[in-house]
């Protein structure tokens, strides 16, 4: 039975140890991927990309063309944190933090829904250049994204090794015969994952089943995409709550970066829980003879 202190333990050890190459690797990854929430503004969390309430916040913007009736039906999540003191505020916007982070890979999705509701608000061109944001987005996410998040797996299961390992290292999983089977269990793991979401608790738990699908890619670029599902789900099997908790329990740290406007996350709190990841990884690969 896994215990989180010893997790974490051994975690701070592998950042003590690559500290200024982690930092790194999680400030390419949080930029290029938003894997770490909202720890940093950048290129995935462009305006358009990031914001579920893209169409809400443009129809501020364009208020007077918009029948009144129409605007009552956006505004009720705005008003609801207008009225929240600014304690409440910042834990909101942790928790939004962690949100961003479960739902990074379903960006473009929000993308096509805001399209969606810009064309029954007759905003043609603003939908119009939503749908071409959202199959850029849906590209940058398969070739780029994906398979750069499963690099800096890659980057933190060998540094817990004591390899010392480059920053280059996550370049690896772009090697041709690695990259389009990464790309693809990826895609779909995403898919998947947002498909699970529309029945709610179905996401989370899913999320939490496929956990381990991106660490099963750093290790075997080559997995089959069956076996790398049921590696996950077997890996995870007993342990999906223990590991919300684990999660749960850097939300100490996450409510300090927002507070610090992220600069914590980027110079401590993102590699500390990469690293602490990696470790949960090889624990319940070891703890299974069939995964050793």
């Amino acid at each position: 039975m896994w215990k989180r202190k010893e997790l974490k333990d051994k975690a701070k050890k592998v950042v003590h140890k690559n500290y200024w190459t982690a930092i790194v690797v999680c400030f390419l990854i949080a930029l290029f991927t938003g894997e770490f929430g909202t720890s940093i503004v950048g290129v995935w969390q462009s305006e358009d990309t990031m914001d579920p309430n893209y169409v809400i916040n443009k129809m501020e913007e364009r208020v007077d063309e918009i029948p009144d009736e129409k605007i009552d039906e956006f505004f009720t999540q705005r008003n609801v944190k207008e009225a929240l003191n600014e304690t409440q505020i910042k834990v909101w916007e942790a928790l939004d933090a962690n949100l961003n982070s479960a739902t990074k890979s379903q960006k473009y999705i929000f993308k096509v829904l805001d399209a969606i509701t810009s064309f029954q608000l007759d905003q043609t061109k603003l939908g119009i250049l939503l749908i071409i944001g959202a199959i850029l987005s849906f590209a940058f996410t398969i070739l780029i994204a994906d398979p750069l998040i499963v690099g800096g797996k890659n980057y933190f299961l060998k540094a817990r090794e004591g390899e010392n390992p480059k920053v280059g290292v996550m370049a690896e999983v772009f090697r041709k015969e690695h990259w389009l089977n990464v790309a693809i269990i990826m895609f779909l793991r995403n898919i998947y994952n947002a498909l699970w979401y529309l029945t709610i608790i179905g996401g989370f738990i899913k999320t939490y089943e496929y956990r381990m699908i991106p660490y099963i890619l750093a290790e075997n670029p080559t997995v089959e995409r069956k076996e790398a599902f049921r590696l996950s789900k077997q890996m995870m099997k007993g342990n999906k709550w223990k590991t919300f908790i684990l999660d749960l329990s850097f939300f100490g740290w996450n409510f300090l970066s927002v507070l610090t406007f992220g600069l914590l996350s980027i110079l401590y709190v993102n590699p500390y829980n990469a690293a602490t990841m990696a470790e949960l990884y090889i624990t319940l690969k070891n703890k299974n003879s069939t995964l050793a």
